[in-house]
């Protein structure tokens, strides 16, 4: 018997493996940029050297002999070239080699691709840095008061009449949100980033360590620079910190909870909370009907809370492939300086006209000071140092939201206007058990109920929860909003792929459906 146990475990490896192997790799393309631009400006750049003489034609540009080094590792991909990089400052490149690491199990990292981004001269590229503007002002206004505030208003305004919005209209219902029709229904914040998460035997609630109103970062030209060359800022200095503990409210409170989370918290968190709630499991899960058994180790609470972390690594391996050896885009923050530049010596860059002409840069100007119009962060070192195509968080949020998805009923009304307020103490649930749905109040100290007549389902509320991750790293000045809704889709490739590679490993039936960001179903 053990003999023949080790024959059907070999046999298993090498069927799954030959099923991966039948999967033709894609071709990955890019958006050209790099080769368009021969200094460089439409592609990722920071933490290289760059001119920073003022009085300089190529001020703020890259350093040509050192871009070299960088494109020379990515091509070879030996370790050495890479310890070979010219860098500026202290500021160490994020893991470029991470795009190169082989998973034994699940898809590959190169086996999964994305479209290319929007060209740097592109209405679309336009759109997005506009939008990425009117956020950084919005940063402080309370959701609850978007449907009465005259930025949010003039923010939706422009963004309908940029081209690269015009295929999708913008409303308050949808302005500075994510793209499923989960983002679009109820209260911006998704539930599971406001009710409390059962660990065990204790019980957190989810007010966090917030900023102070107006706290914004990289506001003149020398700051912006140093970034640039990688100056190392801390991440979140004492005298910007709000002093109360705070509920998500606006953009500032997301910004700074994906500033410092564990990429994948919020959906182990979200697991969590449906495990308190006993939620309906997906009804093609084998131990939904059984008579005699429960999951546990397989298609239980064990299974599911590791399924979370573990496609979270595969899927960053796929994206980080993606960042460093295909599209390399630069980031918002180098957009921004780019347009600041234009704006003050007229035709440098190819920016276009409806960006530089937008009520959104006048509004920055008028806040920042005259001749102002770099992209403000809402982080004191600006984004992190690797490219911002596409979005690791936004990548596994994708993922992990898809496992959650497949694993339990995504149709069940789990949050609901007329159900109990979030419980303080915790009971074990003997049935499924709905919660109150709720927003923060305007300052963030209390969850007040939802007045929305809908019921907000499982599959609606993760698919918010994946969009909240995203767009809270656009809303930060760090991703722009393509980096964000089309690595979600990766993430979601990813998990897809995972969940049937192991399918053919479990014992049991099993037949777990979910619905995919476009609305697509799959079956596993």
């Amino acid at each position: 018997m053990r003999n023949n146990r080790r024959t059907l475990a070999r046999d298993l490896r090498v069927d799954v493996a030959e099923l991966a192997f039948a999967e033709v790799h894609p071709e990955h393309v890019n958006n050209g940029d790099e080769n368009r631009y021969p200094n460089k400006i439409g592609s990722y750049s920071k933490g290289l050297p760059h001119e920073d003489n003022p009085a300089s034609a190529s001020f703020g540009e890259v350093d040509l002999d050192a871009y070299a080094t960088l494109t020379r590792a990515l091509t070879t991909g030996k370790p050495a070239d890479f310890e070979s990089i010219m860098l500026a400052g202290p500021t160490r490149l994020v893991n470029p080699q991470a795009g190169l690491a082989f998973d034994l199990e699940g898809v590959d990292a190169q086996a999964v691709t994305m479209p290319p981004a929007p060209r740097l001269d592109s209405p679309e590229a336009a759109g997005e840095i506009v939008e990425l503007y009117w956020m950084a002002l919005a940063r402080d206004i309370s959701f609850t008061e978007y449907a009465t505030n005259s930025t949010v208003a003039d923010a939706i305004t422009e963004l309908n009449n940029m081209p690269g919005f015009s295929a999708r209209p913008v409303t308050v219902d949808n302005v500075f949100r994510g793209v499923t029709p989960g983002d679009r229904r109820g209260p911006y914040v998704s539930q599971f980033l406001l009710h409390p998460v059962q660990y065990g035997t204790f019980r957190l609630t989810q007010r966090q360590e917030t900023k102070k109103p107006n706290t914004d970062y990289l506001l003149t030209e020398s700051d912006w620079v140093a970034i640039q060359n990688g100056a190392m800022r801390n991440p979140n200095p004492a005298a910007d910190r709000d002093s109360e503990r705070r509920y998500m409210r606006n953009l500032r409170d997301l910004t700074h909870l994906v500033h410092f989370d564990a990429l994948y918290q919020h959906f182990l968190n979200a697991c969590l909370i449906l495990l308190d709630m006993d939620a309906p499991l997906d009804p093609g899960n084998p131990y939904v009907l059984s008579r005699t058994q429960e999951g546990f180790g397989t298609f239980g609470p064990p299974h599911v809370l590791t399924l979370v972390g573990e496609v979270a690594t595969r899927a960053l391996k796929a994206q980080w492939y993606q960042k460093w050896f295909v599209h390399r885009r630069l980031r918002p923050e180098a957009y921004g300086g780019l347009v600041h530049l234009t704006k003050n010596n007229p035709g440098r860059y190819p920016i276009p006209a409806d960006v530089l002409s937008s009520q959104a840069l006048a509004e920055t100007e008028a806040k920042l000071g005259t001749g102002i119009f770099l992209l403000p962060q809402a982080f004191p070192e600006g984004s992190p140092a690797h490219p911002a195509y596409g979005s690791g968080h936004a990548t596994v949020a994708g993922a992990c939201a898809t496992v959650l998805k497949a694993w339990f009923d995504e149709s069940w009304p789990a949050f609901h206007r007329t159900a109990p307020m979030p419980p303080s103490v915790a009971g074990p649930a003997t049935s499924p058990q709905q919660r109150r749905a709720v927003v923060a109040d305007p300052n963030g100290t209390g969850l007040v109920a939802y007045t929305g007549k809908e019921a907000l389902t499982v599959g609606d509320e993760l698919n918010k929860l994946s969009g909240n991750i995203g767009m809270a790293r656009d809303a930060a000045g760090v991703h722009w909003r393509t980096d964000c809704t089309r690595a979600a889709e990766l993430g979601e490739q990813v998990a897809i792929r995972l969940l049937r590679e192991q399918k053919d490993t479990y014992n049991e039936d099993s037949s777990l459906v979910l619905t995919k960001f476009n609305g697509d179903t799959v079956t596993i």
